[in-house]
């Protein structure tokens, strides 16, 4: 009896996670450029609004994307995934989309919003000529929430070149990383 029902456990654990792998590449709604553009304008709002110093932040960052609405969801293995847009001087320059995956004690959905700032040239260039980025490999960067308090963008410049916040958050799920994420460019 037991047997039977460790392998009935092991059997759903094992489909719960085929379809959490399998989730990012049906559920990710491939926005056109113009609903990408709207949401980017929301989420910058939102930043604005919720961030204390954002406005200084975005007048010091050489390029800024954002990905609003990146969502997470996990049981022992977990996806993250959204789409965004690469802003300069105020105007999009390209779109891509955000993906990451990992394994480990987790549970939950989370939904939440990332502005990434590029606080130097030389971050930006190497993100731009990048064939898919990846967070914590290519460069480093400093995740902050829209609860950290507000440095000036010179402490921010000497964490790192390359700072993130996330905002807007909306569930429940252990841990928030940008670490691990890939960015790859998309055309529309």
């Amino acid at each position: 009896m037991f047997k039977r029902t460790a392998l009935k456990f092991q059997a759903g654990l094992f489909a719960l996670m085929l379809s959490l792998f399998w989730l990012p590449l049906g559920a990710a709604h491939a926005g056109s450029a113009a609903e990408i553009d709207a949401s980017v304008d929301a989420a910058l709002a939102r930043f604005k609004k919720e961030v204390k110093g954002a406005n200084e932040y975005l007048a010091a960052a050489k390029g800024v994307l954002v990905i609003p609405d990146v969502k997470k969801v996990g049981f022992v293995v977990g996806a993250q995934w959204g789409e965004g847009a690469l802003r300069m001087g105020g105007k999009t320059v390209d779109y891509y989309k955000m993906e990451a995956g990992s394994a480990g004690f987790q549970a939950g959905y989370q939904k939440a919003s990332f502005v990434f700032l590029f606080l130097t040239q030389d971050s930006l260039d190497k993100f731009r000529a990048s064939q898919g980025y990846e967070v914590g490999v290519e460069t480093g960067v400093t995740v902050m929430d829209s609860s950290t308090p507000t440095m000036s963008v010179d402490t921010l410049k000497s964490k790192s070149s390359v700072v993130a916040f996330s905002f807007g958050k909306e569930g429940l799920m252990g841990g928030w990383s940008a670490k691990g994420s890939k960015f790859t460019k998309v055309q529309k």
